[in-house]
């Protein structure tokens, strides 16, 4: 570190606003601490989450949650199968000055410009509204009639989706399932987690979650994710992992058989990312094989396509990334 840089004891305290951040969701939310731990990781490594799990199980409340810890700007969009591009990005209106009588164009930003989305129920929606995020996601910018608006920053979509209800919904496509970081699933609650839900959730108390992390400490915990230190050679572990879910590319029987099209490179950048923020949760400032093995699924789980023989024999994309990490233990 320079001598402009923070040391290692004021990002310990600024890393102790995350067990803080922790604490504040839980006022709303029971149990559920990977997922609420796969979040923030997402945060910091600046990436975008899919939520995936049956209704009922608090994905929304979880996401609002986060939105009120932090002091950020937040918006929720409903995806509908009626719903327009433009009602995501915005449009332009026609507006007259009184004085003159001159009619212009203006741009009316729509809720895409803000710090924290929420795409509730995303696969609802068809193809083309679903693309009008693609840019948005990857670039955090939004083009309109040739010109092009900045996103505000930090800028994340946290999307939802149920994976029970077919009928009505719209399969998100590999280029837009590539832009989120993390794939997070929301498991059913433990009896006693249900348990305290049930008692919780009727009364007349209502849960107060505390704000407690700001736009630019958010930036600041961005930026030291980068500069956790990764050795070169857990750099080659992930390398081979990513590699070995294409069936051109692997040793593995399961994975030919199972696999149409394996994870791309951006799998690894994100795994990377990933390790290195889940290693400044815990307050590490060196990413280890247990970072990458906890976040292998949530990164590659919707990076790969499976074959019509894994469907058939129930197979899904955890099975294929327990395969490869069986064949290619941790250094």
């Amino acid at each position: 570190m320079t001598d402009a840089s923070p040391s290692e004891s004021d990002i310990q305290r600024e890393v102790q606003a995350l067990v803080q951040l922790r604490d504040a969701i839980g006022q709303a939310i029971v149990g559920q601490a990977e997922v609420v731990e796969q979040l923030l990781i997402g945060l910091l490594a600046g990436g975008h989450c899919l939520l995936e799990g049956v209704p009922g199980l608090g994905k929304t409340l979880l996401v609002r949650s986060l939105g009120q810890a932090l002091d950020l700007q937040f918006r929720r969009i409903q995806f509908t199968p009626d719903l327009m591009p433009s009602d995501i990005i915005g449009t332009e209106i026609l507006e007259e000055d009184h004085g003159t009588g001159r009619r212009t164009f203006k741009f009316q930003k729509g809720p895409v410009f803000t710090h924290l989305l929420l795409a509730d129920e995303l696969n609802r929606t068809p193809p083309k509204t679903q693309a009008a995020l693609l840019e948005a996601m990857q670039e955090r910018t939004v083009s309109y009639g040739g010109v092009t608006h900045l996103l505000p920053s930090p800028f994340f979509v946290l999307a939802t989706q149920n994976p029970l209800e077919q009928a009505g919904t719209y399969p998100l496509p590999e280029a837009q399932l590539d832009r989120f970081l993390l794939h997070i699933r929301v498991p059913y609650p433990s009896e006693a987690e249900e348990h305290l839900i049930l008692s919780r959730t009727t009364g007349s108390a209502e849960a107060q979650v505390p704000r407690v992390l700001d736009g630019p400490a958010l930036l600041r915990l961005q930026r030291h994710v980068r500069d956790v230190h990764i050795g070169d050679a857990l750099l080659a572990w992930i390398n081979r992992l990513v590699r070995s879910t294409r069936p051109a590319e692997t040793a593995s029987d399961d994975v030919r058989n199972w696999v149409r099209w394996g994870a791309g490179p951006r799998a690894g950048q994100s795994l990377v990312l990933a390790s290195k923020a889940r290693a400044l949760m815990h307050g590490r400032f060196a990413a280890t094989r247990e970072d990458v093995v906890a976040l292998a699924a949530p990164v590659m789980r919707h990076r790969i396509l499976l074959s019509f023989a894994a469907e058939a024999e129930r197979t899904s994309t955890d099975d294929v990334i327990a395969a490869v990490l069986r064949q290619h233990p941790a250094p």
